[in-house]
């Protein structure tokens, strides 16, 4: 079992920029960002390829050109460098990991990660 560990949210103003860190305990193939809002479904976010050679990256459409997925791979460590919030950027966010290649289609669906961490709150005000 892998432990993630997530820390870096907090409440920021419209426009204002927050990086979250995921630290993780064991081997990932894959981590990603994900967020729940209140009353909506988890939604993933970005993903990163963690055990091959280069840092290869996804995002969904919502998030392209705002949010930035890193990785320091020395220190087990995803990082989520979120600029230009905005107040619909408010929600619970998680970090979540596979050990294993995930196709295409489902990288970025939640129910396909098995590792996951207890979430950090970002609220974005106006």
């Amino acid at each position: 079992q892998v432990e993630l560990v997530e820390s870096g949210g907090g409440e920021v103003q419209a426009g204002g920029s927050l990086t979250l860190s995921c630290a993780a305990s064991g081997y990932t193939y894959i981590m990603g960002w994900f967020r729940q809002a209140p009353g909506k479904e988890r939604e993933g976010l970005a993903l990163i390829y963690t055990a091959t050679a280069e840092d290869r990256t996804v995002y969904t459409d919502s998030v392209k050109g705002r949010f930035t997925i890193s990785q320091d791979k020395a220190k087990n460590t995803v990082y989520l460098q979120m600029n230009s919030l905005k107040p619909e950027d408010t929600a619970m966010y998680y970090c979540a990991g596979a050990p294993y290649a995930l196709s295409a289609a489902t990288r970025l669906s939640p129910s396909k990660y098995v590792y996951w961490g207890q979430g950090t709150q970002v609220t974005v005000s106006l």
